[in-house]
């Protein structure tokens, strides 16, 4: 590997980021930036009662999201990082859950941060069906999610399909995940690994043969 790069995984809760940017982070010998999301009080509170306690859960999200981009830099200048999630991110959800005046305090603060925020040399846009998620969701049986409601998830999805239908920010590479277990099967994971250095432009790699490969999709953008 000839240069340092910043690569973040994207998606709806419960598709794999973390567990993606975790066994990819050996594979390509970076660093490893995961989001802290249970350090925000407000959480429990919120998939209980979205109306109530989403102003208070989206701020504490931009804020600790900011601060702990703020290393990014620092961290690069190491060598190469993976992140699970992608600043712009908070965004998205604010839009889903905000709206009047709240909404505008929030993409007030969010347009001013926001220009301080590396941008990543990629980011991975990770895909699958509403069921798949609340399956998945349901299978790591995290507390405060144990009343997710699916509409919630459906909402997600629809809110980044039709953010990553215009995404020109930096470039992308969208991956269907429904039949694809980078978890349990050692060819998937090769290529997702595939799939990202050549996105990236890094090494000769041999692709791995997979018999899905007509479920993923990759659409680079520089």
């Amino acid at each position: 590997m000839t240069r340092s790069f910043f690569l973040a995984v994207e998606g709806v809760i419960g598709v794999g980021k973390t567990t993606l940017a975790r066994l990819l982070q050996p594979r390509f010998k970076t660093g490893l930036l995961l989001e802290a999301f249970e350090e925000n009080p407000f959480l429990a509170d919120f998939y209980a009662d979205r109306a109530r306690y989403a102003f208070q859960t989206q701020i504490f999200f931009l804020l600790s999201r900011y601060r702990q981009q703020q290393v990014v830099p620092a961290l690069l200048g190491q060598g190469s990082l993976i992140a699970d999630y992608a600043f712009a991110k908070d965004n998205l959800f604010a839009h889903l859950n905000l709206e009047g005046d709240e909404w505008d305090v929030y993409n007030r603060l969010y347009e001013v941060l926001a220009e301080r925020i590396p941008v990543p040399d990629l980011v991975i846009y990770l895909r699958a069906k509403t069921d798949v998620l609340m399956a998945r969701i349901a299978t790591r049986d995290r507390t405060y999610e144990r009343t997710m409601d699916q509409a919630y998830i459906e909402h997600l999805c629809q809110a980044y399909e039709q953010y990553f239908s215009t995404y020109t920010q930096t470039p992308l590479l969208t991956i269907d995940t429904d039949d694809l277990d980078y978890v349990r099967t050692p060819d998937a994971l090769a290529f997702v690994e595939g799939q990202v250095r050549m996105a990236l432009g890094i090494g000769a790699y041999q692709q791995p043969l997979w018999r899905e490969h007509d479920q993923t999709l990759c659409r680079h953008r520089g």
